[in-house]
């Protein structure tokens, strides 16, 4: 049954692939879907290209840690995502792209500004970054397909990537619309189904919830943790990680997103786009609000369950088995080892291993040693595999596949166009055929960053081993950087007549040099792991708590601002012919 429902959804969306082929005839279909979408199919699409199984399997697990108060994020994915998009962003950029001729995001701010550089220097930004972002949506579904059907994780990983490059890189922005449409009704309905059954399984809406605020965080709140249904300790290190990583990184810079930015251009008037808002916002709710509830709510499953997961020992390591639970008994044969990890193990108890932070929490005379950080990425799909009817573990691999699908077919559209229409044809600009070898480019820039892709998918579980939330950091990441890097030069291009080239120039580079410094030197789970900060100072951040973990985002944003708007003052404006063009019929 299962080979066979696989079969019959990749066949669906291959047939969308070659009608989104068979229609495209040129660049700006090929680029732009020919600026004629249904507003249905875009809103679908923003909405499946927005919400990734980062935000599914990432962000659900780190619900699990950081509770509900992820649901700030998804109040901001709605008013900032789509309302705010929409509205003051996405009907401006329509028009304004329509006039300069532009076919992305690079592009829109090259036209904009009348330089060649920012459309370059964006088409870097996106064809370096993008990758990491892509690799933790892969990472994602590899991990859901590892943990319900036993498959090795490099195994499943180069499969589904395959499976996503044949059909991205043949059917052009057409094609990933038509199919992310298909695919969000998917992801709709299968996390509505999520959340149905998951309250049955805990006693109703009102039981799980005071389950859940009973249950005890232990040795977090030194951390800042208040509980799985209250916000973390204001200025705690929880606190910043959820206010300026998780809820502002996100919700922030969805603003800023290229492959979000050019669905936009897509439709052909602004009724479209007022159409689209209803079906995003709906679909943005249920997505993540389902995903973050889900994930809290999980540690209430685990507490009641914890003697029904089943775990052993093999050569005198603690491993897996059949089952996707980390909870073992501890006895006299295996305590030493795991008080080497865990200094409060005590024989007879049970203990949950699959992540890394100490920390005890007692549910109805039971008392599990809990953990959180390390396999966060593995707490959806060990949910999902332990506590759901077998039959919805299909349905749940199908709402992953479109999820990340989706997301990762625009990806790496962004990507390749970046390649071909931003970098090679801005290059060679002026030879020969230069527009028409651009899309053969763009095609083999997808297959080129697909590949970086897979790759850091592989390495990344390595690279960030311990105490890592790594798909959900990962999103943020770059959320954070093309905030800074783009977003005042965005909003300047849509508002603002007397940003210049030059202060538009200064604040991209500003903004992206200082995310980047941060990242590198300061965000201590970043900073780690590339180890410049040790060599310097001898510790993993240049400074200590709280900076630590406070996001990029907000030192690169307002940096990018401020050398967006003093530039401005003090360079040549754009011709007044030029800015009128740009603004032609925008009030």
């Amino acid at each position: 049954m299962t080979p066979l429902l696989i079969i019959f959804y990749l066949a669906i969306v291959t047939y969308l692939s070659y009608l989104g082929f068979k229609k495209t005839s040129g660049a700006s279909d090929y680029l732009l879907a020919g600026r004629d979408i249904h507003p249905y199919i875009m809103a679908l699409s923003y909405g499946a290209t927005f919400i990734s199984t980062s935000a599914i399997i990432g962000f659900g697990g780190a619900a699990s840690i950081f509770g509900m108060s992820l649901l700030w994020l998804t109040a901001l994915n709605i008013v900032i995502g789509i309302f705010i998009a929409f509205v003051f962003f996405g009907k401006r950029t329509r028009k304004m792209g329509y006039h300069l001729h532009a076919h992305t995001f690079p592009e829109f701010l090259a036209k904009r500004y009348k330089s060649s550089f920012i459309q370059k220097f964006a088409g870097f930004i996106i064809f370096l970054f993008m990758p990491l972002y892509s690799a933790v949506v892969l990472m994602g579904a590899a991990k859901f397909i590892e943990k319900q059907w036993s498959v090795e994780y490099g195994v499943s990983l180069f499969f589904f990537t395959l499976v996503i490059a044949v059909y991205v890189i043949i059917g052009g922005l057409k094609g990933v619309m038509y199919s992310d449409a298909f695919q969000g009704t998917i992801m709709f309905v299968g996390m509505l189904i999520l959340l149905i059954v998951t309250y049955n399984i805990l006693g109703g809406v009102t039981e799980a919830h005071q389950s859940l605020t009973d249950m005890s965080v232990g040795t977090l709140a030194a951390k800042g943790h208040m509980g799985w249904t209250s916000m973390p300790k204001f200025g705690s290190e929880f606190w910043w990680i959820v206010v300026s990583t998780i809820i502002l990184g996100v919700g922030i810079g969805v603003l800023a997103q290229p492959q979000l930015i050019v669905r936009f251009m897509t439709v052909k008037s602004d009724r479209e786009l007022n159409r689209a808002i209803l079906v995003g916002a709906l679909f943005i709710m249920v997505m993540t609000s389902v995903a973050y509830l889900v994930g809290s709510l999980s540690n209430v499953y685990f507490a009641k369950n914890i003697d029904k997961l089943e775990y052993c020992e093999i050569n005198g390591t603690l491993k897996e088995l059949c089952t996707s639970s980390t909870i073992i008994t501890i006895t006299d044969k295996n305590i030493e080892k795991v008080k080497q990890d865990f200094p409060n193990a005590e024989i007879g108890k049970k203990i949950d291993i699959h992540n890394g932070i100490d920390h005890k929490i007692s549910y109805k005379g039971k008392i599990a040693i809990k953990s959180v950080g390390n396999s966060v990425a593995s707490v959806i799909p060990l949910y999902i595999k332990n506590a759901m009817p077998k039959w919805f573990g299909i349905i749940f691999m199908l709402t992953l596949m479109a999820a990340a699908m989706s997301t990762l077919s625009s990806q790496f559209h962004a990507m390749g166009t970046s390649i071909g229409r931003d970098i090679y044809e801005q290059i060679f600009k002026g030879k020969k055929d230069t527009e028409q070898r651009s899309i053969l480019i763009s095609k083999f820039g997808i297959g080129f960053t697909i590949i970086i892709s897979g790759l850091l998918a592989y390495s990344l579980p390595t690279l960030f081993s311990k105490g890592s939330t790594i798909i959900a950091r990962g999103t943020a990441i770059f959320f954070g950087i093309c905030s800074g890097s783009f977003l005042p030069a965005y909003i300047g291009a849509l508002y603002f007549k007397s940003i210049t080239k030059a202060g538009a120039i200064a604040g991209m580079i500003g903004g992206f040099i200082s995310s980047a410094f941060w990242l590198i030197l300061i965000h201590g789970k970043e900073a780690k792991v590339f180890g410049l900060a040790k060599i310097i100072s001898g510790n993993d951040s240049l400074l200590g708590m709280p900076w630590s973990v406070v996001d990029p985002l907000i030192i690169g944003l307002p940096t990018s601002i401020i050398l967006t708007i003093a530039v401005s003052k003090f360079t040549r404006k754009l011709d007044t012919n030029h800015i009128e063009k740009c603004f032609k019929n925008i009030s």
